[in-house]
């Protein structure tokens, strides 16, 4: 394993993890030098930053090496239609990722595990999905990450079982706003979210579920990132007939408290964090992001049969009557059973079940109305309610 950020250093170590040499397409080398780059010169790594960035870089190139493979030996993966999926496109810290779960209870809907996301070769299979030894590595990893930071558990919850973001398929095409979360880079981020071709991501994002779903299928694949707001255009030429939802909420909540959590996760492998820099860096991408979701509703990217718009306060005030939404906009059916175990597990995993998450607007050191006057249209756009500031 190198511990130095050197590209040439990390595919060779990837390609001796795995025993295999094809990558497919480079479209990925662009994304992975400037990571790399990245990584070398803007993230101010620590000892242990200086560890595990090159072994996360590593295990994408060896989950990019087994899937191609995959896709090489058994054609007949490509040839499986994906559905249409339902892909949930609200801003991170709008209630997505207990949504996401909420209706990963429903057992036609495929949403994305953990695990399976983290190795997905060999592909999962039906028979073995509950049991795979991969479950338990990966429940061992989302331990370790707690301990290490147990403030984490108020922030946001992770197991090995529970839905995944599908930026995280994207971060073996090196086109992911997985990478930003972990880290400060924001040349990366500019060219991401402004220069990237972003249809080789989703390109292979497809790839990657027609692998999931190969052995283990499902009615349904039910998706989400707040980072599909970036890249709209793209995600809707790849998959055209998509359903969405979009959650929202009042952004300087979603600044203060989205900041708060990065600058927890950056802190881990970098120095010098803090959650103003935080702040300063990730303010203007997040109000971009909400202001392109206006312009594609505007311009017809999303037409407006595909989309269904859930508010925040609504979600959290009566989170069944959402479910009941979504599932009417969908054409499907939400049985009496199925309520039932939807609020059982949304009693179980309350919000505060490990304590609240404290963050505070000042903490931020943004100007409040500046940020709303930067939010106006999307605000206005989507009727947003305001909440108190923190």
């Amino acid at each position: 394993m190198p511990s130095d950020l050197d590209a040439g250093l990390l595919l060779q170590a990837a390609q001796d993890r795995t025993g295999l040499d094809d990558f497919g397409d480079p479209t990925f080398r662009d994304g992975l030098d400037r990571l790399v780059d990245g990584l070398s010169t803007e993230a101010r790594l620590n000892d242990l930053g200086r560890v595990i960035a090159p072994e996360g870089l590593v295990a994408h190139l060896a989950n990019r090496l087994q899937i191609v493979d995959w896709h090489r030996r058994h054609p007949e993966i490509a040839a499986t239609d994906v559905t249409p999926p339902v892909v949930m496109i609200g801003m991170g810290r709008t209630g997505t990722t207990i949504l996401h779960d909420l209706l990963g209870q429903d057992p036609d809907n495929r949403i994305p595990r953990t695990w399976e996301v983290d190795q997905p070769c060999p592909p999962p299979e039906t028979a073995t999905y509950e049991t795979d030894p991969r479950i338990a590595e990966s429940q061992a990893r989302i331990d370790m990450a707690y301990e290490a930071r147990p403030v984490m558990r108020s922030m946001h919850p992770m197991g090995a079982r529970l839905g995944q973001e599908c930026i995280v398929f994207m971060g073996s095409e090196f086109k992911s706003g997985i990478f930003l979360s972990q880290y400060n880079l924001p040349a990366y981020m500019y060219w991401l979210n402004h220069e990237a071709d972003m249809a080789t991501a989703y390109r292979w994002h497809r790839g990657f579920l027609q692998l999931l779903q190969w052995r283990h299928p499902g009615e349904r694949w039910i998706l989400k990132s707040g980072a599909h707001l970036w890249a709209l255009p793209a995600l809707m030429a790849e998959y055209p007939g998509a359903v969405l939802v979009q959650t929202h909420r009042d952004p300087r909540r979603i600044i203060a408290s989205l900041t708060s959590l990065f600058a927890v996760v950056h802190a881990t492998a970098s120095d010098g964090v803090t959650v103003a820099g935080v702040a300063a860096e990730w303010a203007d991408p997040v109000l971009d992001a909400l202001d392109r979701s206006v312009t594609a509703r505007e311009d017809g990217t999303i037409p407006p049969g595909r989309v269904l718009d859930v508010q925040y306060t609504e979600f959290l005030a009566d989170p069944v009557a959402t479910l009941r939404a979504i599932y009417s906009h969908l054409g499907a059916e939400l049985t009496p059973a199925l309520e039932s175990r939807m609020r059982s597990f949304f009693a179980d995993n309350d919000a505060q079940k490990f304590g609240r998450h404290g963050y505070t607007w000042a903490d931020t050191g943004l100007d409040a109305g500046e940020v709303m006057e930067k939010a106006k249209r999307y605000c206005e756009y989507f009727d947003v309610a305001t909440e108190p500031l923190p």
